[in-house]
């Protein structure tokens, strides 16, 4: 008796050091530590190794993806039994082996209602929704855990209907079913039947009431999620910050950052969020305090406020940004990339554009066709046309963006030829134009005088190609017709549009008043632009250097009294160009504030004599003031473009064109100055302004003097 209770205690020791190390080599391999899980199975004895240790150390292989050395020991196990090969069904599973995985369960001689249930939950994570439901329905005994996975593939192909007849056929529905099927009807807007099964369920968790409450938020329902979140029984991050996110999505930022400040816990989730909303509301210092409070950041962190600072015209400080997060070791990421291709657009920086290139080349970011669309836009706003076309090329299947970032680019370097040889390549290579590409298009045509061209183009769009014309056509016609001197066919087809004319169109018109010198009609425009942009002064200034240029100096001072009245903003001109990666900005006027003025000054008295030499003449008809022609002369000569391209001539080595932007339209002086600088100093000069490139060259323009 006394012998037999011994061997009874050595034997339930026995199973208990062998659950323990099981347990063990289980623990360490959640949490990472492969070594230590290893160290505990080998030194168990071998006689006390059981089949769920042998299990558990291959599961730990799998769970940290060491595919070889999990195969190898399930090879090696002297027994297996269904919970084995359940397990490497499961671990080929999870490592994205799906056809290994079905190879086994197909071999398997005894297959359990976890062997279906884990093929089936493998066919719905890898998006083969038909094929778990075809594998479903053969499953001989099913669990609520195998309904469930079902009912989650369908749900997540957004078959609600489905999803609802399969929930009305389980024998049993759990929390976990109850709360997905909530989570489908909110994902497909459909509250009323969300809300009538989170009433019905008998018990909630935190889960289902964040999967509500996320639900109303989602979907614009702000009021009656926070309804829900004050009677919340517990709250956890994800309600705090489901609740955040249905403010900030709703524009409504006040709300948004009292919640935020009252958030007992601050997850990366919902500070990204508060960035996000922050920044784009305007709230761009407030955005950056809360990144700068952050303990912790992830990479959306930085995507996030460089973004912001990208959208909100923060273009240095993305700059500064990004160059910090890169010495922070922070891993480079999709959204950062693309958000700072567009700040270097933007400010036409081609050394830190090919930098961002490169860098996406090796990501192997590159192959995408969005992507390919990004850094063609690029590298056309920093005038590279030649690599924006080497892109292009590179891929023999084209979309629709990448084929309207090239039209684009083209159209706003005046190459209409180039621009309709895209455009017709396109129709014939079976891709259909969009409202994008008759933009591109029509604004070609307008750039380079292709009346005919364009007037055909129009009226094909929607006869040929189904694409209703919209305002922004309507005012690439305008824009064309009046260029070519057919100011008052201009005026005819704003008076037919079959849509209120917007200020982008009478600006069009102002402009075509402006080059051929239509007071009657410019008056007509910029008094429809008054009640359009009240505070935008440009208008009025057109207006004005037009009565200005016929000596009609009472009506000057009439506008400057109704600009006086009316407040109206003037954006300052500016101009700017990149030398080794920095950035300088100038605005016009003697006092610069820039750093190196006194030598910009000497160029600039430089240029203005070889200028005289070469017989230039300033056109004081670009200068508003009724004053002398000295001080005209003067004015003409501190426009921001030419103070930068003074600096640029000191610093930009010979041979490298000197390529500068304005946020402005050039001026006509300046037009004609900078064709002369290019002939005086041997140098090419790509400028960019607000409306399109001009390459200057020997004394010539791109444009051929039509802009």
């Amino acid at each position: 008796m006394g012998y037999g209770g011994a061997t009874l205690r050595w034997c339930m020791m026995q199973v208990r050091l062998q659950c323990t190390s099981t347990s063990l080599i289980s623990r360490f391999a959640r949490s990472g530590q492969i070594e230590h899980a290893r160290k505990v199975f080998n030194e168990m004895p071998h006689t006390h190794r059981s089949i769920a240790s042998w299990n558990a150390m291959v599961a730990a292989y799998f769970e940290t993806h060491q595919l070889r050395e999990a195969i190898l020991l399930f090879e090696k196990m002297p027994q297996r039994n269904t919970v084995s090969w359940n397990g490497l069904i499961s671990g080929y599973i999870k490592n994205g082996l799906l056809t290994e995985a079905r190879k086994v369960f197909d071999n398997m001689s005894d297959r359990n209602v976890v062997s279906w249930t884990s093929m089936v939950r493998g066919y719905v994570q890898e998006g083969m929704v038909a094929e778990a439901e075809w594998l479903f329905w053969q499953m001989p005994d099913k669990n609520v855990v195998s309904w469930t996975v079902m009912l989650g593939g369908l749900l997540q192909e957004s078959r609600v209907e489905d999803a609802r007849k399969l929930f009305d056929m389980m024998p049993v529905k759990d929390m976990v079913a109850v709360t997905n099927m909530i989570g489908g009807y909110c994902q497909e807007g459909l509250l009323a039947e969300a809300r009538a099964l989170f009433d019905e369920m008998p018990m909630r968790n935190v889960v289902t009431w964040t999967t509500m409450l996320s639900g109303y938020a989602r979907n614009r329902r702000v009021d009656v999620a926070r309804k829900l979140f004050e009677v919340m029984p517990e709250k956890n991050e994800v309600s705090w910050t489901a609740m955040i996110m249905g403010y900030t999505h709703s524009g409504r930022m006040k709300e948004a950052s009292e919640l935020f400040d009252a958030m007992p816990m601050k997850p990366i989730v919902a500070c990204n969020e508060m960035i996000m909303g922050l920044g784009l509301d305007g709230a761009v210092d407030k955005a950056r305090q809360v990144f700068e409070q952050m303990k912790e950041r992830d990479d959306g962190t930085w995507s996030a406020m460089i973004k912001v600072y990208e959208r909100k015209g923060f273009e240095l400080e993305a700059l500064d940004l990004f160059a910090k997060m890169q010495r922070e070791g922070v891993a480079l990421n999709f959204p950062s990339l693309i958000s700072v291709l567009s700040v270097c657009a933007s400010l036409a920086s081609l050394d830190h554009g090919r930098q961002i290139h490169a860098q996406l080349v090796r990501s192997e970011f590159d192959q995408d066709l969005y992507v390919a669309s990004v850094l063609i836009t690029m590298y056309v706003k920093c005038g590279d046309l030649v690599t924006a076309k080497q892109i292009f090329n590179r891929f023999p299947l084209k979309d629709v963006v990448m084929w309207n970032s090239m039209i684009t680019g083209y159209s706003q370097h005046g190459l209409g030829e180039e621009t309709l040889n895209v455009f017709y390549e396109m129709c014939s290579s079976g891709v259909l134009p969009d409202d994008v590409t008759f933009i591109g298009v029509l604004s070609a045509c307008s750039y380079s005088g292709k009346v005919k061209e364009g007037l055909e183009i129009f009226e094909s769009m929607k006869c040929k190609y189904q694409v209703d014309p919209a305002i922004e056509h309507y005012a690439c016609m305008v824009d064309l017709l009046g260029r070519a001197g057919q100011v008052y066919d201009a005026m005819k087809l704003v008076e037919k549009m079959p849509m209120e004319p917007d200020a982008i169109v009478w600006g069009a018109l102002l402009g075509a008043c402006r080059t051929h010198m239509k007071l009657d009609l410019a008056e007509v425009a910029v008094e429809k632009l008054g009640q359009l942009e009240p505070k935008n002064a440009g208008p009025y200034v057109l207006l004005s250097n037009m009565y200005a240029s016929r000596g009609r100096w009472g009506d000057v001072e009439v506008l400057r009294k109704k600009i006086k009245a009316r407040s109206v903003i003037k954006l300052p001109g500016c101009s700017w160009i990149e030398v080794e990666k920095k950035v300088h900005m100038f605005t016009g006027g003697d006092s610069m504030g820039h750093p190196e003025q006194p030598i910009i000054m000497k160029m600039l008295e430089k240029l203005g004599g070889l200028l005289r030499e070469a017989g230039y003449c300033p056109d004081g008809s670009f200068v508003l003031h009724d004053v002398d022609e000295e001080e005209k002369t003067h004015s003409l000569g501190y426009h921001s473009e030419k103070v930068a391209i003074a600096y640029a001539l000191l610093k930009v080595p010979e041979g490298m064109p000197i390529r500068v932007m304005k946020n402005l339209r050039v001026c006509g002086d300046c037009h004609s100055a900078i064709k002369l600088i290019a002939k005086v100093t041997g140098r090419e000069i790509i400028l960019r302004d607000a409306n399109r490139f001009h390459h200057f060259k020997d004394g010539y323009c791109s444009c051929k003097d039509y802009w």
